[in-house]
């Protein structure tokens, strides 16, 4: 069975080696592409230094277009399983053998790798549990679902949805739409407990400015999602 890290990386000059080598030496099972989405700074020169395995997309795309590229390459090459990890370093690889047999063994479509379920690890900020809380409701209220950390970048897929990524996936913020989108066609999801780590180089996409953009943007999205299946 052929298995896949996705690492979308926008200015991770900083965490891109550390990711790569904890997927290298933690994670041997899974090849692995880093998704250059035109960073500004020398994530695509670290990644040559590196001789790592990297798409370089000539125009940034945002992170729902640099995940959606990696669901096409992985797709159009075979793999079976494909799993989204940030390149930031906050992903411990040493859960990805868990999360691939959960897949399989209980034949899910979707796992996603949660802080929520232990409460271990880094929580994120006081501000961001309440819009996660506030998501994990709004997916339970529409799907009938519990899904405790709905903005988790670590999500594990089989190739089914693989295939509907890759031909279809939210361009902003694209964890809870997605989630939901595929929870009203009948897929199986379900969560596992790992422990992330805080940010340690570069800045969050979702800054402090941002954080009532993103909560309108993406409830109007996910209600969206929601009713058109």
């Amino acid at each position: 069975m052929k298995k896949i890290v996705i690492i979308p990386a926008y200015n991770e000059e900083g965490g891109i080696v550390k990711t790569v080598t904890d997927v290298m030496e933690n994670a041997k099972d899974f090849d692995y592409v880093v998704i250059n989405d035109c960073s500004k700074d020398n994530t695509l020169e670290i990644c040559h230094e590196h001789n790592f395995n990297v798409v370089n997309l000539p125009v940034n795309m945002g992170i729902g277009g640099g995940v959606q590229t990696g669901y096409m390459y992985a797709y159009r090459n075979g793999y079976d399983i494909a799993v989204q990890f940030d390149g930031d370093g906050q992903h411990n690889a040493s859960y990805l053998d868990s999360m691939s047999k959960k897949l399989v063994e209980e034949n899910l479509d979707m796992v996603i790798g949660s802080r929520y379920i232990e409460k271990e690890g880094f929580q994120s900020s006081g501000m961001r549990r309440m819009g996660i809380k506030y998501f994990t409701g709004l997916i339970k209220l529409l799907t009938g679902k519990k899904i405790t950390d709905p903005t988790s970048g670590m999500r594990m897929i089989n190739r089914k949805i693989m295939k509907q990524f890759s031909e279809e996936y939210p361009k902003d913020y694209p964890e809870p739409e997605s989630i939901v989108t595929i929870l009203k066609e009948g897929a199986k999801v379900e969560e596992i407990p790992v422990k992330m780590n805080a940010r340690e180089e570069g800045v969050s996409s979702i800054s402090p400015s941002k954080s009532i953009y993103y909560m309108v943007k993406v409830s109007i999205a996910v209600l969206i999602a929601a009713i058109r299946k």
